[in-house]
């Protein structure tokens, strides 16, 4: 479903303007796939708003909530979240509109130091309330799950071993510090000489370094070398994850990502789990064996 701001219920328009006043003019936005209105709202007085709405209980309304539940805990770092509704089954947020471009994770970009001062910024805040990540990916099994639904996928790799390294993962990304778990480099929005961080359907609590190592992956995934790209984080980012996180990490999100590719329909999907796969055997020749196995 897509819908335009004329096409939501009179009483969702009205619970909107109650903190907006009334709209003039609606910019419908046409990136992103997780929302069925996404929009930017202008009205007589005041600033542009940038409104995001799902209709109907689901994943995406949940992962909607989240990130205005969690918009207290990034206050600074991310765009305001304004108001939150419930109404007709729709639920409206409304966000500081910031005016910025995606930014560029590529080898030379201008754009990396901006980026490692908002991975440095989330690695330092707590993340109260929000679900443990220990919890969230404690199951580590997504590698002999898929030797019985999709095999091909994992045609000559070493299962047993993948397991043993994914299953080191739940307790190493413990902690209690605020982690996004969806960092790259449209996550992250260059305005100026800042870089603000969005999109936070995904926030959990655990280790600083998570976010460390998602963005190493994505690194990889712009075009750095595999070395460039840990090198890159252990000179710019403060929590940056040993070899063994890292390895226990590649392993268990190739694992999981790779399921999702198998079982799902996210037109994305197969990439991220190539990639994810592809860092993963690489981390497992630099350190083959898990610490105490």
């Amino acid at each position: 479903m897509t819908a335009t701001w004329n096409d939501l219920p009179g009483p969702v328009r009205a619970a909107v303007q109650r903190h907006t006043g009334p709209i003039t003019e609606a910019t419908p936005i046409t990136d992103g796939q997780n929302n069925d209105l996404t929009a930017v709202l202008h009205a007589q007085h005041g600033q542009p708003v940038f409104v995001k709405g799902v209709c109907g209980v689901s994943r995406q309304m949940r992962w909607l909530r989240n990130e205005a539940t969690t918009a207290p805990l990034t206050r600074g770092l991310s765009p305001a979240v304004l108001f939150s509704e419930d109404v007709d089954g729709w639920l409206i947020v409304g966000f500081e509109c910031v005016a910025g471009r995606a930014a560029s994770l590529a080898p030379g970009s201008a754009d990396l130091p901006l980026v490692a001062h908002a991975v440095n910024r989330i690695g330092a805040l707590p993340g109260p309330g929000l679900r443990s990540l220990r919890e969230r990916w404690g199951a580590a099994d997504w590698w002999h799950k898929l030797t019985d639904e999709a095999p091909g996928t994992v045609r000559d790799w070493d299962i047993d071993e993948l397991d043993r390294w994914a299953a080191l993962f739940p307790e190493l990304a413990d902690g209690d510090r605020l982690a996004h778990t969806d960092l790259h480099g449209d996550q992250i929005l260059i305005t100026g000489n800042t870089a603000r961080v969005i999109d936070w359907g995904f926030p959990g609590c655990g280790a600083a370094w998570v976010d460390a190592a998602f963005m190493v992956l994505r690194l990889i995934e712009a075009g750095h070398r595999v070395s460039d790209a840990e090198a890159w984080a252990h000179a710019h980012l403060t929590h940056c994850p040993d070899g063994e996180r890292l390895t226990a990490f590649a392993a268990h999100i190739a694992g999981l990502w790779s399921y999702w590719a198998a079982t799902g329909d996210s037109s994305g999907a197969h990439g991220r789990a190539r990639l994810a796969r592809t860092y993963a055997a690489r981390r497992l020749t630099l350190q083959p064996t898990p610490v105490g196995a």
